[in-house]
């Protein structure tokens, strides 16, 4: 172990006993390492250039538990750099300029510092910005890990002067080869033990992973601490003892939020009752607030549904009362009911074009004075004014219609809602074509 010019020892993952399982299994190697082959396998630019010792500043983006600080770990040992780790959540500008401070005395002596940020997108823009000067000049090489779309959340300077790279999750055979290492492994793992791991236990435990190493093994872990003196063999009963429940990975104010309601939303204006029960579920198990996924599911019925099924509004209406009454878990049901009825339901967005088409003539043109027959004529003065003058009262003529010029004379004829023929729509569409023929007739009459 190489000791840095500070006397503290640059990064190993040397096992410890008394460290988490995971923490123990850290890969030692390039060569150690599972999954990614993308990025670190053996013909992989960034582990050459890491090896010859000529990369830059990295950013790591990818979800929890497939390495990101393992790897950059590694990254140090191998290029024989210092390693600085901080945690966005816990740092602040002062253990930033402490750390730049001694990287620039290294700089001076000829050693390298790396310096590591956890969870870089909680750093705030000031942050981000003190970090800045020091990566440009060399003082230090960033390396950034995100769970979160470095685009939206790390400064456009930063990435700029960085290599991203995107860490997947493990495939199941990945997860399964690091579980096996684990109980294994006779110094850092669970080797010396003997514990057998029943095939259909480990199926269930590269499962409920979901492509997480670190959860992985901490499930091995908890599964051989809750053993029975005597006892070396782990069932799926006693997995699912100590496990309970899977964990499910969501993030209700990062990306993974709006991709799960982006997915949710198209699925139920696709038609797909099934894959919108799906992601519905999947962000109410994850600790999504029902009262914005009841939001976002009246949203679904007035922009993708709209006239084409009238009962779509007053329903969804209803099952955003339903979960404001009854809480939760009970309300997950009324939120199920009102998914799998707009997800069949016919669907139409002519409404939602026909009001963007409303607004956007009124941005776009001169916004005219309401014409007089539809004005109010509150007082005499109005009257005199011409105030309400000439307008017909619809219900006094056939079918409850009569022709009017209701829109500025500069939009006269113009068109915003076309009804499809899907739903109750085709109805609305069959009423309204009568309507406007009417109205084209009279347009011309006046004309000529």
């Amino acid at each position: 172990m190489q000791e840095d010019l500070f006397g503290s020892p640059s990064p190993t993952v040397s096992p410890q006993t008394d460290q988490p399982l995971a923490a123990r299994m850290r890969p030692r190697t390039f060569d150690e390492f599972v999954g990614q082959a993308h990025i670190i396998g053996p013909d992989a630019a960034l582990r050459r250039a890491v090896e010859n010792g000529s990369f830059g500043s990295l950013i790591f983006w990818g979800p929890p538990g497939v390495g990101k600080t393992t790897l950059a770990e590694l990254i140090a040992s191998v290029s024989k750099a210092h390693f600085s780790k901080v945690s966005a959540v816990s740092a602040g500008v002062a253990d930033l300029r402490k750390i730049i401070e001694e990287a620039r005395a290294r700089k001076r002596l000829g050693q390298k510092t790396i310096l590591f940020i956890d969870e870089i997108h909680r750093f705030n823009k000031s942050q981000q910005d003190a970090i800045l000067p020091v990566v440009e000049d060399g003082t230090v090489t960033l390396i950034g890990a995100t769970t979160e779309n470095p685009s939206f959340e790390v400064n456009s300077a930063l990435i700029s002067r960085s290599r991203v790279y995107v860490l997947n999750a493990l495939e199941d055979e990945e997860t399964r080869l690091v579980i096996r290492a684990a109980l294994t492994d006779p110094k850092r793992g669970l080797g010396e033990l003997g514990i057998l791991l029943d095939p259909d236990a480990e199926d269930a435990m590269v499962n409920l992973a979901n492509g997480d190493a670190r959860s992985a093994l901490n499930m091995l872990e908890m599964c051989a601490q809750s053993l029975a003196p005597g006892s070396h063999q782990i069932t799926l009963e006693q997995l699912k003892s100590a496990v309970q429940r899977r964990s499910v990975i969501f993030d209700k104010s990062g990306e993974m939020h709006y991709d799960l309601i982006s997915a949710l939303h198209k699925t139920v204006r696709g038609s797909d009752v099934d894959a919108s029960l799906y992601w519905l579920a999947r962000m109410l198990e994850g600790g999504e607030d029902p009262l914005y996924l009841a939001r976002r599911l009246v949203r679904m019925a007035t922009e993708d549904i709209g006239l084409a099924d009238t009962h779509a509004l007053p329903l969804a209406m209803a099952a955003q009362q339903a979960v404001h009454f009854m809480g939760m878990p009970e309300g997950a049901l009324a939120l199920a009911e009102i998914t799998a009825y707009l997800a069949a339901a016919p669907k139409s967005n002519a409404i939602y074009v026909a009001f963007k088409r409303a607004q956007a003539d009124v941005q776009e043109t001169r916004n005219d004075p309401v014409p007089h027959h539809l004005r109010n004529a509150p007082t005499n003065l109005m009257k005199d004014l011409g105030y309400g003058k000439g307008y017909k009262y619809a219900h006094d003529f056939e079918e409850g219609y009569v022709y009017q010029q209701n829109l500025p004379e500069s939009l006269e004829g113009k068109v915003y809602y076309e009804p499809t023929d899907r739903g109750e729509e085709k109805t609305i569409a069959e009423r309204l074509a009568r309507v406007r023929g009417k109205a084209e007739e009279a347009r011309k009459k006046e004309v000529g």
